[in-house]
């Protein structure tokens, strides 16, 4: 069974920077997109940022684009979220997740194995 694990949580001031990492065990997953997701207290689980199978693709959510990266490779088996410039709304548990994607031109277009989540806070 597929297992990812997210790292680097914490809490950060506004302005600053921190590094998400999600990492899974096994074989190195061919045809699995990965998706960042975060769920604030009282809020819906929103999508922040997902990337293609090979990496050719990445999508951002608005709120994000332009602060954000997502990145990593399934030969190192780790996924990386940089916030850069976080702010106070980006407070939130973050969970990554993996989809297969044959496209290698989108995100996966559902996600059925996740992480257990990390919590970031942004605060002065």
């Amino acid at each position: 069974q597929l297992q990812l694990v997210e790292s680097g949580g914490g809490l950060v001031q506004p302005g600053g920077s921190l590094t998400l990492s999600c990492t899974y065990s096994g074989s190195p997953l061919d045809y699995y997109g990965i998706g960042w997701f975060r769920q604030a207290p009282g809020k819906e689980r929103e999508g922040v940022s997902c990337i293609s199978t090979s990496g050719g693709y990445t999508n951002y959510t608005n709120s994000v684009k332009g602060r954000f990266t997502i990145s990593g490779d399934h030969a190192k088996k780790t996924f990386y979220l940089q916030m850069n410039r976080p702010e106070p709304e980006d407070t939130a548990v973050y969970y990554c997740a993996a989809g297969y994607e044959v496209t290698n031109q989108g995100c996966a277009p559902d996600y059925h194995a996740w992480g257990q989540g990390t919590q970031v806070t942004v605060s002065s």
